[in-house]
């Protein structure tokens, strides 16, 4: 796997979520919560939405279209209408860079 440079670490405050993309343009859900970061596709699996560009709501990351929500540390779906769960990437902060392990390109 890649790690890659994704933010600076003030790009995403604490109870965010953004979207942040690798070299290869592969988009992600970068959130902080409580100061932790995770990262998750950007694809809701309920019907492909920009989960990066929801919201952060009590911990979990909820879908801008129909209000799915998943678990930012996990991946789980958490609530209707979603039933799947995303693929989640490792989140390491080096001084004031984030960076995600980015996986093969596809």
């Amino acid at each position: 796997m890649a790690k890659e440079r994704v933010a600076d670490l003030s790009f995403v405050g604490e109870g965010e979520v953004r979207v942040v993309t690798c070299a290869g343009g592969r988009r992600f859900a970068l959130s902080n919560v409580d100061g932790e970061f995770f990262a998750i596709d950007d694809v809701c699996s309920h019907d492909e939405g920009p989960l990066g560009e929801g919201t952060l709501v009590r911990g979990r990351i909820v879908c801008p279209r129909h209000g799915a929500s998943f678990d930012p540390q996990t991946g789980a779906a958490l609530t209707l209408p979603a039933v799947r769960a995303v693929a989640t990437y490792e989140v390491t902060v080096e001084g004031d860079d984030v960076f995600i392990e980015c996986g093969d390109e596809a």
